[in-house]
């Protein structure tokens, strides 16, 4: 009697289903885990671009708008990308003059995800937007987030 070797077609079969149903369980929470890494990325960039909004506006008696298309040498001291560089970066951050107010008396720094100028294949479904003004006040743009979970 000869010993035979090696696996059978089945057995690879069922091994192979074993690891797919694995994987479908594994990638989505492995997806939300890195968007939650790069959401918390943004809201620390956020935090600290306002802090240096305070400090300008204690220089200077009123804020700074500022973007990625900025020219200004002041306005180029605020970092308009999330990341250590714009292009390992996956949000991309303007101040501007909050709704219905002026840029001297109130800041809003919006947080956009994956545009052109950043990591483009980037989304975030479920927060959207992420803004924080001068007065305190932190939101998102999707309907899908809450509080809780964005901020």
């Amino acid at each position: 009697m000869k010993k035979q070797l090696g696996f059978t077609m089945i057995e690879l079969m069922i091994v192979l289903v074993v690891i797919s149903i694995l994987a479908a369980f594994a990638f989505p929470s492995y997806r939300d885990s890195v968007r939650k890494s790069n959401r918390a990325q943004a809201k620390t960039a956020l935090m600290r671009l306002m802090q240096q909004q305070e400090q300008y506006f204690t220089q200077n008696n009123s804020y700074i708008v500022f973007s990625q298309s900025s020219t200004d040498a002041a306005e180029k001291k605020f970092n308009w990308f999330s990341g250590d560089s714009a292009g390992t970066s996956y949000y991309e951050i303007k101040g501007e003059a909050c709704t219905g107010d002026t840029i001297q008396n109130c800041v809003m720094l919006t947080a956009t995800p994956g545009t052109a100028n950043v990591i483009s294949g980037y989304t975030d479904p479920v927060c959207g937007n992420l803004t924080l003004t001068s007065t305190g006040i932190k939101g998102y743009s999707s309907s899908s987030g809450s509080k809780e979970l964005c901020w």
